[in-house]
């Protein structure tokens, strides 16, 4: 029984997504049926893909020149003896002449082609598998054996185990524990499993592309894998719900598939049942602890027994998540309000949940009601839970009898959701129904989620400044430090002060903070001495700082995290912020977590990354950030992960890649008023600049953030290019300017800001000093501090300088033991410009050291991709020249980006440039 069914494992051609195993699977069992027997049960859940499973493999047999027939059973036929075997035979019906009269009349009796008593079954089984084998290569396939006829089934059974040797091959397909295909016998079973994560998200993009990724990620949360309700499950939400500018229901309801699939199966249960399950899934925590309280377990059994449910000691779980909505389907309205008065009349212990259960239960407005759930929402947004925070305000302002609650509540909601939810089209929706019920000046939340679409609709920094600050200044909050709304302005305007990079705009702000009382939150008030201008007011205020990140360890919230982090930056200390960041990242990974709190998450470990030697996962964080701002419409926060990106390719000698970055950031940056965002830019190009060794172009573009001599006022992104600015000043003989920056950086006290800076300072003071042996002495004591060690690259910076200076002085021994360390830590990191200086001062100094070469970055594959993508070939194109998909030549171009250190098909041409040529070419 050796046919062709090769064409099974062409799942794509098949319209199958993620069956490639399943597919295999079937392959191996046919092609060996001859020797085993032909016969294969397939147990899958509802809708999990069975019957596009049979659907291609009688393709496959089709084609490999066998002859199918098929059946399905019918639920409303089960009772109707060999209707199943009467639609799996018909259409080979003329061929029962060819047989022996015993069994050819036997035939006919029983599937009603012929007059007769109804014949002994063992007789009509036989018969039926002389008709098989006498059919030249058949192939059976029955669908929704479980409600075949148990007539059909004995029969099918007996035919089953008797096929060993045969062109005869039986492949069905039932639910498990529904009476599966009566009489089977032994025939093997095959369990098809739900779909994987990555290919329910492939079925899903297919046929619904444009999802929001927060209701994207609950479609693929409900399904669980199940392809039907993939499909099904977005048909039955509204254009506005898709693209989550409305909220999505507790519980989704069910297309008409799958309210066929899955009603049938709750109706089947007793109505108290249905009455306790329905409580279950209203609490939707899976504890027994409320059905106790209300004294509802005795009617789980019958769920149980029937498969719907599973239940342990203290907990119980649906068998998939699709029966819980069929259970909410199931309900009358006043049945889902009555169950969610059960349940909070035994919530009092926890009052979010019984916040929820109350106004579900409302039906019209109610304060009290209202109140509950906007406290919720404030302690659901400590976790972290952006999301829930919105859909509790927004409901708590659908039951807010008055206008200017109803208002407040909604302009809240509006911020959270543009601030942190990321779904700003939702945001202005929400803006929009606040302003329609407000009957004065919008609040403080109005304004601010008014400036955040400002700011990421791709206007003026300067606009959503004076928006906000306007509202801050005529509002009639009394500058109370308790008010939440004021407090998160306070905490907006500063970056937005940030992002213009100008110290005329402070003054506003810090007049507002210094007015709160009885005295500003702590995280705001270290913030605004660490943050705007830390080379002025950064010392002093590091021990609050160093306070602050001591409780961090055991901080939840994100936003007070992220605020933390905020305040560290320009004193080096988002390393102690890691973790805490790790635990942001993870969070908005799952989809838990507020999509602004993960983006800051990932700028600062970005940040930290970079400063700390772990290059590569700063690249690869930096991409997730880009992919995050352009999924979510955050489009203003992109230039944060081009820096990223810019800075990397400089220090890595990918020069051509970084320029482009650069000017994309500044260009984007011009058109809105964001010369913070300038500022950074200046300082990648002024590192690649130096890299390059072209020391007159490093001080043009460094002296743009800072004139020499000078600590810039609110350029606190200077401090990072100070020793650019030495450097470059006196490798151009500006020794004046020089000395003049190393003086200011000195009175500043800079080197008491952090480690950091502190080796930043010596190595800024040793390039200036005339006595060699005087900075050479302190220098030495530098780079062999400690700390020193957890800034990778600058600390080789600081050995390089050291190295060649030593080599000057004729110290070869120690000039060759600081170049090497240098040496080490820039090949580890890739720098490949600074390597090769590094190399050739070990050369001057004596020591052999191999010619610098592009390390072979990529595979043989990998390179031949690259270069016909350089050439201009798209991806369909590339696939089709070296017989891979387009989504392969996808994945490879997407670990060859970050190999290159190029982040877009336009930089691929240069960053092939610099590789050796290929052997043979």
């Amino acid at each position: 029984m050796t046919y062709v069914i090769l064409a099974l494992v062409d799942g794509q051609r098949r319209g199958l997504v993620g069956r490639a195993d399943d597919l295999e699977a079937l392959r191996v069992y046919f092609s060996e049926a001859s020797v085993q027997g032909g016969a294969l049960l397939v147990l899958g859940e509802p809708g999990v893909g069975k019957t596009a499973l049979l659907d291609a493999a009688a393709t496959a047999f089709a084609e490999g020149g066998a002859r199918v027939l098929r059946a399905a059973g019918v639920e409303f036929e089960a009772d109707i003896s060999y209707s199943g075997l009467n639609q799996l035979l018909f259409p080979v019906h003329a061929e029962f002449d060819a047989l022996p009269p015993l069994h050819r009349d036997a035939l006919k009796a029983a599937l009603g082609f012929g007059d007769g008593s109804a014949p002994d079954r063992l007789l009509l089984s036989n018969s039926v598998l002389l008709l098989l084998r006498h059919t030249a290569s058949v192939r059976l396939i029955v669908d929704d054996a479980h409600w075949l006829d148990r007539a059909s089934g004995a029969v099918l059974g007996f035919v089953s185990r008797r096929l060993i040797g045969s062109d005869v091959g039986l492949l069905a397909a039932a639910r498990p524990g529904e009476g599966v295909f009566p009489e089977r016998g032994s025939m093997p079973v095959y369990q098809l499993a739900p779909l994987d994560s990555d290919a329910s998200g492939v079925l899903l993009d297919a046929h619904y592309p444009e999802l929001a990724p927060r209701v994207r990620r609950r479609l693929l949360d409900e399904a669980a894998g199940n392809p039907l309700a993939l499909l099904e499950l977005p048909s039955a939400l509204s254009g506005p719900q898709l693209a989550a500018t409305a909220t999505l229901p507790p519980v989704l309801p069910l297309g008409q598939r799958l309210h066929a699939v899955f009603l049938s199966r709750v109706q089947a249960v007793p109505e108290a049942t249905r009455a306790a399950l329905l409580l279950a899934v209203l609490d939707g925590t899976g504890s027994l602890a409320p059905l106790r309280a209300i004294g509802a377990m005795d009617e789980l059994d019958a769920a149980e027994r029937a498969r719907l449910i599973t239940v342990d000691t203290n907990s119980m779980s649906f068998r998939h998540p699709l029966i819980g909505a069929a259970v909410v389907a199931a309900a009358a309205s006043v049945e889902l309000r009555q169950a969610h008065r059960r349940l909070a009349d035994v919530l009092y212990e926890h009052p979010e949940r019984r916040a929820w259960h109350l106004a579900e239960a409302a039906v019209g407005a109610d304060e009290d009601v209202a109140a509950q759930l906007e406290e919720a929402a404030h302690s659901i947004l400590r976790r972290g839970d952006a999301v829930g925070a919105v859909s509790a305000l927004t409901r708590a302002a659908d039951l807010s009898p008055a206008r200017e609650d109803r208002s407040r509540r909604l302009a809240e909601a509006a911020y959270l959701a543009a601030e942190m939810t990321g779904e700003l089209g939702s945001a202005s929706q929400l803006l929009d129904r606040a302003r329609g019920a407000a009957d004065r000046a919008q609040s403080l939340h109005a304004a601010a989620a008014a400036a955040l679409l400002v700011l990421n609709g791709g206007g003026e920094v300067i606009t959503a400044f004076r928006l906000l600050m306007g509202a801050v200044q005529t509002g009639d909050h009394g500058y109370d430090a308790a008010n939440p709304a004021l407090v998160e302005a306070l905490h907006t305007l500063v970056l937005f002060c940030w992002f213009m990079g100008t110290p005329e705009h402070w003054p506003t702000v810090f007049e507002a903070v210094d007015q709160l009382r009885p005295a500003p939150p702590p995280v705001l008030a270290v913030c605004c001495r660490t943050f705007p201008d830390p080379a002025r007011t950064g010392v002093a205020a590091a021990a609050d700082l160093d306070a602050l990140l001591r409780r961090l360890a055991t901080e939840s919230d994100p936003t007070t995290i992220i605020r933390v982090g905020t305040a560290s930056v320009y004193l080096d200390r988002l390393a102690d912020c890691r973790e805490p960041s790790w635990r942001v990242v993870r969070q908005g990974r799952e989809g838990a977590g507020p999509v602004r709190r993960h983006l800051g998450a990932l700028m600062h470990l970005c940040l930290d990354g970079f400063v700390s030697g772990r290059w590569d996962e700063s690249w690869a964080l930096a991409e997730e950030g880009l992919r995050l701002c352009e999924e979510h419409g955050y489009h203003f926060y992109r230039w944060y992960f081009a820096y990223v990106h810019a800075a990397l390719a400089a220090a890595r000698g990918k020069f051509e890649t970084s320029r482009a970055l650069c000017d994309e950031v500044v260009n984007w940056a011009a058109l809105r008023g964001a010369r913070g965002a300038e500022m950074f830019a200046q300082q990648a190009r002024a590192l690649a600049a130096i890299g390059q060794g072209d020391f007159e172009a490093a001080y043009r573009h460094v002296t743009v953030m800072n004139p020499a001599g000078t600590l810039a006022s609110h350029v606190p992104h200077a401090l990072w290019a100070a020793l650019d600015l030495v450097e470059a000043a006196v490798r151009t003989n500006r020794h004046v300017e020089a000395a003049a920056h190393v003086e200011a950086m000195c009175s500043a006290r800079l080197s008491e800001l952090s480690s950091r800076m502190a080796l930043l300072v010596a190595c800024a003071s040793f390039v200036v000093s005339d006595d060699d042996n005087v900075a050479v002495s302190l220098l030495e004591a530098a780079v062999t501090l400690p700390e020193a060690r957890q800034w990778a690259f600058d600390l080789a910076r600081a050995r390089l300088l050291l190295g060649e200076r030593l080599r000057r002085m004729r110290l070869l021994g120690r000039a060759r033991a600081s170049l090497r360390m240098a040496l080490d830590t820039f090949d580890r990191l890739g720098a490949e410009p600074w390597s090769a200086r590094a190399a050739g001062e070990l050369r001057a100094a004596g020591e052999s050291v191999a010619q610098p070469g592009a390390a072979a970055l990529l595979t043989p594959q990998e390179r031949e991709i690259a270069e016909l993508a350089a050439g201009g070939l798209t991806n369909k194109q590339i696939g089709e020249r070296l017989f891979l998909s387009h989504r392969t030549i996808g994945a490879h171009l997407y670990q060859i980006f970050p190999k290159l250190g190029i982040t877009s098909r336009a930089a691929l041409r240069d960053a092939l440039a610099e590789l050796p040529a290929r052997e043979g070419s």
